[in-house]
């Protein structure tokens, strides 16, 4: 089992003991500057200079859906920091999208939701995972906090969404 396989079990299993929260790893890629932290909506994809798409660049923060509303961009950064977010709309979900490159784990910390989760990052490939965190105080303003080695390049969107409806209950009988 490949390094990146492990990365992305790993991660649903830390998702899987979070309550109403969705993890998905994508590792699609885009070559554009990172954009600033002003809300806004979601980041276009660019394709490489010979119009072929090309894979992403952590210098570019990962893009949201375009259902969903960006809250703050972070463009490539090294080591540690922590990022603060405003408040979005009540019942709104909290999305977490970070891309890494670089030899090392980078750990993400998001308050005050308590939700943290780990993102294994390798020097030979970019990768990306978009969290969405759909629990209580998900739509209050707060702090994301990145734990990196500085052997380590990341970005970051934080982005707000329709919290994910619950599923109906299966019918007695069936």
């Amino acid at each position: 089992m490949s390094r990146r396989t492990l990365a992305a079990l790993s991660l649903l299993a830390v998702a899987a003991v979070l309550p109403a929260a969705a993890c998905s790893a994508d590792t699609s890629n885009a070559e554009e500057p990172a954009k600033s932290s002003t809300p806004s909506g979601p980041v276009e994809t660019e394709t490489g200079p010979s119009g072929d798409s090309t894979e992403p660049s952590v210098a570019q923060p990962p893009e949201l859906d375009p259902t969903e509303t960006v809250a703050l961009e972070q463009g490539e950064t090294h080591g540690s920091r922590s990022l603060e977010f405003g408040k979005g709309k009540k019942g709104d979900a909290l999305i977490v999208a970070v891309r890494c490159q670089g030899d090392g784990t980078i750990n993400v910390t998001v308050r005050p939701t308590a939700v943290s989760f780990p993102l294994e990052c390798l020097d030979s490939e970019v990768s990306t995972i978009h969290n969405q965190v759909d629990i209580a105080g998900a739509e209050d303003e707060g702090t994301v906090s990145v734990d990196a080695p500085t052997t380590v390049r990341w970005s970051m969107t934080i982005g707000r969404g329709k919290a994910a409806a619950e599923e109906p209950p299966e019918p007695a009988g069936a």
